[in-house]
């Protein structure tokens, strides 16, 4: 049954004008002055989240954005940090984007966070989606084949960093250590310092729920992260992996191992909540539909969503058809509460969810949405 809640913040700062006839996505563009304000509502966030009982709050690894949509680029200096402001909240890396690290610096800076923050930092790997943040750094992204290669055998190498005293590596990519001399003796292997000393459950998205991916996931026992992106909507994702684990020999039930995601606002009534919702969703829209992360949009829909204004014209999906099909909801806190308890039935095995705000929603609305579930919501399931 569900018991732990999470928030994904993507890091967004406050955008001002916002929704389909304010400034496009390509055209934004803020001061860095603005752009630091990121850290100042990230603590605001935190802050709240651990007043009000919250298990984690996942944030995003970006660069380079200065469209202010996703701007916080290291995840465990800002664990580190947070968890020195607050008691009892986790801070997630959803997720440190494996293709733009070395592996064992990778590591080395998760172990360093774990220590620092005593176990209140939560590792999490992600293969990326953004070209221009990870082509940059010099990996691959356009030929997805080639990021999957090197996303595993990085993933492989941080595993064994982790869990073994001394270790060695030989693959594609990597020959660690080199065969090189050290201190008048050949180097052979290599020992991570420090190692973390608190267990580490390590987390991932689920995307494509590819089996190849799931295969991996359960090799290495990684937790996954679904919805609010692009695997919202796929409810086979729930039974793939599922699948895996059961290939993996785990008798998991449904939906064990994963956190689902919502979108989500509350209001007095529904219609003032998908009214006040409506804006921030269309940001999302605007952000996330050119990178493939809105199901069931097509290229003419997509098209004029990069433009102001003229959105019902092309037909662009509004909010409330991705809450037809629970992806987003909108409406008063006893309907959410409802929501997640057939979420319960249908997932005997869920545990974890993420409701998350969408983006481009400011401040003062994230800290105000966040109090009013944690007081209304939260105790439904927690309190058991």
């Amino acid at each position: 049954m569900i018991t732990k809640f999470s928030n994904v913040y993507a890091g967004h700062v406050d955008l001002g004008d916002m929704g389909q006839t304010a400034t496009p996505a390509n055209e934004r563009r803020y001061s860095n002055a603005h752009l630091a304000t990121v850290f100042d509502k990230t603590e605001a966030i935190a802050r709240t989240m651990d007043e009000h009982g919250y298990w984690t709050l996942w944030l995003a690894e970006h660069h380079f954005q200065h469209e202010g949509y996703e701007v916080i680029p290291n995840l465990m200096m800002a664990a580190v940090h947070l968890c020195h402001l607050t008691s009892r909240l986790k801070i997630g890396c959803g997720f440190n984007i494996a293709p733009m690290w070395h592996p064992l610096r990778l590591a080395e800076d998760f172990a360093t966070a774990d220590i620092l923050t005593k176990g209140r930092t939560v590792f999490g790997v992600g293969r990326g989606y953004h070209t221009r943040e990870v082509e940059t750094f010099g990996a691959p992204m356009l030929d997805a084949d080639a990021n999957r290669d090197l996303f595993e055998e990085q993933v492989e190498i941080v595993m064994k960093a982790f869990r073994e005293e001394s270790f060695s590596h030989k693959g594609k990519h990597y020959t660690l250590p080199p065969n090189v001399p050290y201190r008048g003796y050949e180097l052979k292997e290599l020992t991570l310092v420090p190692r973390p000393v608190h267990p580490v459950e390590t987390w991932q998205p689920v995307v494509s729920a590819s089996a190849r991916g799931l295969d991996f996931m359960m090799k290495h026992r990684i937790r996954g992260l679904i919805g609010g992106g692009a695997a919202t909507m796929a409810e086979k994702s729930i039974y793939a992996y599922q699948d895996a684990a059961h290939r993996a020999g785990l008798d998991w039930k449904l939906g064990e191992g994963l956190s689902l995601g919502i979108f989500y606002h509350l209001a007095e009534s529904r219609e003032r909540a998908v009214r006040e919702i409506t804006p921030w969703y269309e940001e999302h829209v605007k952000m996330f539909g050119p990178l493939g992360f809105v199901p069931g949009i097509t290229p003419e829909q997509l098209a004029a969503s990069t433009k102001r204004g003229g959105w019902d014209a092309a037909g662009v999906p509004k909010v409330t058809d991705y809450m037809k099909v629970g992806a987003w909801f909108a409406g008063p806190p006893e309907e959410l509460v409802a929501h997640l308890r057939s979420l319960e039935d249908k997932f005997p095995g869920l545990e974890y969810v993420h409701l998350s705000n969408s983006m481009g929603t400011p401040q003062a609305q994230m800290l105000e949405q966040l109090a009013w579930l944690g007081k209304e919501v939260l105790p439904h399931f927690t309190a058991r």
